[in-house]
């Protein structure tokens, strides 16, 4: 069964892109723990990270490198963290989260946005993208 990640890579199911190319898409998280809390998936639907072979491993963190650089000029945070967690969908995704304060990393506070938030927020981040 597709997981809830190619859904959205399908066009199945609606997200607030930020980014795609041929193998990647960014998204933002519709359950934030920060304004601008965004995956980056690779399309090719592969439970954990470190059994994706090398090139799409590497790929993956470059794309991710991008997404989180286009943030930074974007929101206004003291950096941009990263974590790979996945338990809770059975599909690789690198979280990139704005980070102020050290619970905005810990996934127990979350943000309620807006759909016009969702998409303003998208809008600024993928016109940063270089």
């Amino acid at each position: 069964m597709a997981s809830v990640f190619t859904k959205i890579i399908n066009g199945e199911i609606p997200c607030y892109k930020i980014a795609e190319d041929d193998n990647f898409i960014a998204f933002l998280d519709v359950n934030p723990n920060a304004k601008g809390h965004t995956l980056c998936v690779p399309k090719k639907e592969v439970n954990k990270i470190f059994d994706l072979d090398e090139t799409a491993y590497l790929g993956l963190m470059s794309f991710a490198r991008k997404v989180g650089k286009a943030m930074e000029a974007s929101i206004d945070c003291k950096r941009v963290g990263m974590t790979v967690i996945g338990l809770e969908v059975p599909h690789v995704h690198v979280h990139l989260i704005p980070l102020n304060e050290m619970r905005d990393a810990t996934f127990q506070q979350k943000v309620s946005l807006s759909k016009e938030e969702f998409e303003r927020i998208a809008a600024k981040i993928s016109q940063n993208i270089k």
